[in-house]
């Protein structure tokens, strides 16, 4: 149980603290009840700590009082359960912050129009918090950003109301690796990366995800569990930009890149598949990198390699487009100009309802820019949300997908593989497949109208 303000006027031993996590008998503030925090605040609430969830979005917090759930892959029956063994709360006071021995910030870090670090949530969120913060806290950091933010950006306004970090309350920093729909990799066996501001903050972060992950992973420093993150994701976008290239490539001369990946990856060493697409989406890995390229210019160093890959990637929406208008011109005969044309999945990946930084969006505003009628089915999303990145496309619907709606356009253009969709019907029904995923030809449903891109 938390300690009270008056108790907490005597810093507490760490060790205690330690014991308390350790028996689980802790409360867990979790700010930020996104795709990250939603899910983690569940799996700590699981293992048996009582949750307080946070998130200034009051719709959210109802919800989540009332026993639903607002994101697919996480059951209402599960919230609804933790809510009715008092093992999870959401509120959008943070005065409740007080009542808590450990605060995790799941909160985003997306990139500002000119594509450098926007901290807003950071630091808006730790103003909003600070006030509260009390002796013996440990705060934790999850949110992805580039070494040095918690040091520099988040602890100096923790400490504004006098508290001291490594002292009157402890600084850690722990990279989530959140996969939302992987259902092999849910975030209880997914290990944890933990650096802190020192080892008695370094000490109760291991403590605490210890009882709640597979294990932790100590590193010495604040600033390298950050860059833990950015090297991760760094490596999927150098990878996917290197494969997407290769697409290229081959398709010049006549290659099929599935098939050339399918045959490397029986090798048992030495090689990773990694898959071309449309473009990057999610709020990882097309952001991630620009993080690192930003803070790297501070000591003149230039990411040339990272730069590249994300030049490629970003490339890809408009390489998709130019193929659709080749291709309504050689298999349909017609020109983009007036083309109704059918974008198969809008959310960032499949099997989820995530549209954050989705190639589809670009995609959608290339060819309408070529003057084509673009509409979109997506079975995950009924309505495009409101966003900072499309805002020209919120509210728009999704279209049903039926014979009678399909055959109504003169293309249809598969952005996102959803295993909820029917591909067969969709390749009967259209005049022009174009399929960014490969999803037809493994489904077997291949004919002269349905072209990779």
């Amino acid at each position: 149980m938390a300690l009270n303000r008056e108790e907490a006027r005597s810093p507490e031993p760490v060790s205690s603290i330690v014991e308390r996590f350790k028996a689980h008998r802790a409360t867990v503030a979790v700010v930020g009840l996104g795709y990250v925090g939603l899910p983690l605040a569940c799996t700590i609430a699981r293992k048996g700590f009582s949750v307080l969830g946070f998130d200034i979005d009051e719709i959210k917090v109802d919800k989540l009082n009332a026993g639903n759930s607002y994101i697919s892959h996480i059951d209402s029956r599960e919230i609804s359960d933790l809510r009715h063994t008092g093992q999870l709360a959401a509120t959008s006071d943070f005065s409740r912050i007080r009542e808590a021995d450990a605060i995790i910030l799941c909160v985003p870090t997306p990139l500002t129009r000119q594509r450098e670090p926007d901290l807003t949530f950071i630091v808006h969120t730790a103003e909003a918090i600070a006030p509260f913060v009390r002796h013996g806290q440990l705060v934790v950091l999850e949110s992805t950003t580039y070494p040095g933010t918690s040091r520099d950006v988040l602890q100096p306004i923790l400490e504004r109301h006098g508290l001291r970090s490594g002292h009157d309350f402890f600084l850690a920093y722990s990279p989530e690796r959140e996969d939302p729909g992987n259902a092999q990799f849910s975030t209880a066996v997914i290990p944890k990366v933990v650096g802190g501001d020192g080892p008695d903050a370094l000490r109760l972060a291991c403590a605490l995800y210890d009882e709640v992950v597979t294990h932790t992973v100590p590193v010495t420093s604040l600033e390298a569990a950050e860059a833990v993150k950015l090297t991760e994701n760094i490596f999927r976008s150098v990878n996917i930009a290197l494969v997407n290239e290769l697409k290229t490539v081959f398709e010049a001369m006549g290659i099929d890149v599935w098939e050339v990946i399918e045959a490397a990856k029986t090798k048992p060493f030495g090689y990773m598949p990694f898959y071309p697409g449309p473009g990057l989406g999610g709020h990882c890995i097309p952001i991630d990198p620009f993080y690192l390229t930003w803070k790297a210019r501070e000591y003149g160093v230039v990411t040339r390699f990272i730069e590249l890959a994300g030049e490629i990637n970003t490339a890809m929406p408009q390489r998709v487009v130019d193929r659709t208008i080749e291709a309504l011109n050689q298999v349909a005969g017609r020109a983009s100009k007036g083309a109704r044309i059918l974008i198969l999945g809008i959310a960032y990946k499949k099997n989820v309802e995530d549209t954050r930084e989705s190639p589809a969006f670009k995609i959608m505003e290339l060819l309408e820019k070529r003057g084509a009628t673009v509409s979109y089915y997506d079975p995950m999303v009924a309505e495009v949300p409101k966003s900072r990145e499309h805002p020209e496309f919120a509210g728009r619907r999704s279209v049903a997908l039926t014979e009678s709606v399909v055959a109504g356009f003169d293309a249809a253009v598969i952005c996102t593989d959803h295993d909820e969709v029917d591909y067969r019907g969709l390749v009967e029904w259209s005049s022009l497949v174009v399929d960014t995923r490969n999803v037809c030809a493994r489904l077997g449903v291949t004919r002269k109208h349905v072209i990779k891109a």
